[in-house]
């Protein structure tokens, strides 16, 4: 479709922007102009993909034919329960489960997200929260993907839901009365602001307002400490923490400040007995552990447990008797166990060199095993429970890969792309060891994030075996921007340096085209969300490197975005990528904006997805950016546009989230030539 051109100015630092698609934007989501427009967009994409219809259906029943459709999750004990999900054969969502025995043959259905989910397109459920004496359900629902839940509370016992409700509601916690309830409710913008104290049967319009945050940058959240003593309030920005806690056998006391926020200064707090442990960057830019009692939580009080190192992030769990260090060096996490009665420490092993591990579900304090999660880009998703005493670990349950797989068939590596800087930019990669060939004629999907500190850890897909199996080399793009080799890695990609990220990536395509992992003819790229605004930004200046690029719900209007401050995020984000109502950080980023450096060159094929009640990137982003470079681009390749009635992390459902992975699969098959 030829969108409409309507010229729509924005005057800025001696600067006129003219937006001919600015239209597009409709926040009430109801302009039957760009309704009408969207649904042209899809019919478009869907009759041009039209002739791949049979390969996405074949590529769907291949994905899903490796996933076991009656599966349970591994149980976790809380008190005299064990809690655990469940998915059945032929349904879309899981059930909510526990049993107070292993051994017991029946399940008592707490949840079935199904039920719930019966007459909506979209359904998701966020912040399940089981009251102390175990009687009750609390959690928060959106049917749309706009992320704007509701609280509602179930008697479990009586299998009734209860009238108690609040909208909308981010983080509920339950205090040890069984009857208090403290939730979070958003701004109009979808900021997490304000907290509320709910009295269970009473009407919630008459709640207590217990804190509002009034500053735009920071966001509010609430959790339950391990040991149940405590609720722990956080208010925080990007760069900037300020904590509170409250002893949750008194609901209605008031919650004790640990520090006021200082510009810059992140911290969280681990309670242990009559000891506060606390995660501290005051001149630590990779964290230090502080401690002190709770008698005394003010910062002078503070003593040095863990000191800082330049080259190694942590962060820790804390349990009765021991403390769980994770740490990240050379974009790899490891796990340091310390015993607080002896003192001792000591690294788990893991048999790979490159791999993923994360901390499992530990909700007990007492506990002497940790869970944590284990997966490579050739090892399934598995969960182990390791005796933090006797060093013992025990495999609980690896992901099932129905079919044929032979992890061995598998190679993966990490290699190293040199930055125009000469940093040293790492690249994980996996293929199947029979069809790589190294000549420049393997295909190779490259994906890419670097944004917020979050670190790409490479992990185990299902459905990228339909890519190895073909021959693709799958590979992940571990640029500035994110927190791959902790807090330094974000530094160099983010405001100022977030050039460094496009540079970066730009880097590793090169190298892999060097390097003969393939051929610019071969070459795919990914990333959603900041990575759309990574692609974007590539495409601009290196298009010649790919000949395919997709972009998932993608971060492509950043400019336009960033002057409104009413949209979600904005106001926070600017301690990301830097405020454009200064003149010095909207010349940085209108240089490198990807809706705003659209030019008049080649480019290669192109799809974006977006979601329509998407409130992170707005559906209009992908939109005006498909729109413009239709316009601008001196080429007959394809640049489609899907927009999904979902949010930011696409279908809510199981199984139709592998739809639209056999969407973009197809597409890129068709495009190269890939035959199924």
């Amino acid at each position: 479709p030829i969108a409409k051109k309507i010229p729509y100015e924005t005057s800025i630092h001696d600067t006129v922007l003219v937006d001919y698609y600015y239209w597009m934007k409709d926040k009430s989501r109801t302009d039957p102009d760009v309704i009408e427009h969207i649904e042209k967009e899809n019919a478009y994409t869907d009759s041009v993909l039209f002739h791949t219809k049979d390969l996405q259906g074949k590529l769907y029943q291949e994905i899903v034919g490796r996933i076991q459709k009656t599966d349970i999750s591994v149980p976790v004990r809380i008190d005299s329960f064990y809690y655990y999900w469940k998915d059945i054969e032929g349904m879309e969502y899981s059930l909510y489960c526990r049993k107070k025995s292993l051994s017991d043959t029946t399940d008592e259905v707490i949840l079935d997200i199904n039920d719930l989910a019966s007459g909506h397109k979209y359904y998701d459920i966020s912040d399940l929260s089981i009251s102390p004496d175990h009687n009750y359900v609390a959690f928060v629902y959106d049917t749309t993907g706009s992320e704007r839940y509701t609280l509602t509370v179930k008697d479990i016992h009586k299998n009734t839901f209860l009238p108690d409700t609040a909208y909308p509601v981010d983080d509920v916690e339950w205090a040890n009365d069984n009857k208090t309830l403290f939730y979070i409710t958003e701004d109009e913008s979808g900021r997490s602001d304000k907290l509320y104290r709910h009295i269970l049967g009473a009407d919630s319009s008459n709640d207590t307002l217990i804190y509002e945050e009034k500053d735009g940058a920071f966001y509010v959240w609430i959790y339950t400490s391990r040991n149940k003593d405590y609720l722990i309030l956080s208010s925080g920005s990007k760069t900037t923490y300020e904590i509170r806690f409250l002893k949750a056998d008194d609901p209605f006391g008031e919650f004790t400040l640990v520090h006021p926020r200082e510009k810059g200064h992140r911290y969280y707090i681990c309670p242990h007995s009559d000891d506060l442990y606390i995660v501290s960057n005051e001149n630590a830019k990779n964290n230090k552990v502080m401690v002190t009692s709770f008698q005394h939580p003010q910062k002078e009080y503070w003593k040095e447990f863990i000191p800082h190192r330049d080259s190694v992030y942590i962060s820790i769990d804390v349990f009765k008797d021991y403390m769980v260090i994770y740490e990240r060096k050379n974009a790899l996490k490891k796990i340091k166990i310390l015993n607080f009665t002896t003192g001792d420490e000591h690294y788990i092993d893991f048999p790979e060199p490159i791999y993923t591990t994360r901390s499992g579900n530990n909700p007990n304090f007492d506990a002497k095993n940790l869970r944590f999660t284990y997966e490579s880009m050739v090892t399934p998703y598995s969960v182990y429970d390791y005796d933090m005493y006797t060093h013992e670990k025990v495999l609980l349950k690896q992901k099932k890969i129905c079919g044929s797989f032979d992890p061995v068939l598998y190679e993966q590596e990490r290699v190293y792309a040199t930055a125009p800087d000469g940093a040293k930019i790492p690249i994980s990669l996996v293929y199947k060891k029979d069809l790589f060939k190294k000549d420049g004629t393997n295909p190779l999907y490259l994906t890419g994030y670097g944004a917020y500190g979050d670190a790409s850890d490479p992990y185990f897909s299902t459905a990228r075996l339909s890519l190895l199996n073909r021959g693709f080399v799958y590979a992940i793009a571990h640029v500035r921007g994110g927190g791959d080799y902790g807090k330094q890695w974000h530094e160099q990609g983010r405001m100022l340096n977030k050039k460094n990220t496009f540079t970066d990536f730009i880097a590793c395509e090169e190298y892999l085209i060097d390097q003969q992992y393939t051929g610019r003819d071969k070459l795919v790229i990914e990333g959603g969300s900041a990575g759309g605004l990574l692609i974007g930004a590539v495409l601009n200046m290196r298009p010649d490197l790919c000949e395919i690029a997709i972009a998932d719900v993608p971060f492509v209007d950043m400019i336009n975005t960033m002057l409104d401050p009413m949209l979600s995020a904005t106001v926070s984000e600017y301690e990301e990528w830097g405020d454009p109502h200064e003149r010095e950080y909207f010349e940085y980023m209108i240089s490198y904006c990807p809706y705003q450096n659209i030019k008049a060159q080649h480019y290669p094929h192109i799809l974006a997805l977006g979601g329509f009640f998407d409130p992170r990137v707005n559906y209009w982003e992908p939109a005006k950016w498909i729109a413009k470079i239709r316009d601008k681009k001196l080429d007959n390749n394809l640049a489609l546009l899907k927009i999904r009635l979902s949010g930011h992390g696409g279908a809510s459902g199981r199984f139709s989230y592998y739809r639209e992975i056999a969407l973009k699969y197809a597409f890129v098959f068709n495009i190269l030539g890939i035959k199924f």
